[in-house]
């Protein structure tokens, strides 16, 4: 009986054993899916990152133009209201 109790142990500890690697592996799995996941999502946040950035120059020139359009007005509308107060002078 003894022998037959060892390898009935020995059963246990083995089965035992393949459960745990089993779990260790399912793990394993997962975190690379996740680390997969993560890297994916990090190559989208890349992407839009640079997109948004293209789009913020844009919007700076395009501000900047603005700006100068602004100022080109301005000048002009002070140049028209002078004359205009030249002549009313006259």
């Amino acid at each position: 009986m003894p022998a037959e109790t060892t390898v009935k142990a020995a059963l246990e500890a083995l089965n035992k054993a393949l459960n745990q690697l089993d779990n260790e592996v399912d793990r394993q799995v997962e975190a690379s899916r996740n680390s997969s996941e993560a890297a994916a999502e990090l190559g989208r946040m890349i992407e839009d990152r640079s997109r948004i950035a293209v789009e913020l120059d844009q919007a700076q020139d395009r501000s900047n133009r603005l700006e100068e359009a602004n100022r080109e007005v301005s000048r002009r509308l002070v140049t028209a209201m002078e004359t205009i107060r030249a002549v009313l002078d006259r």
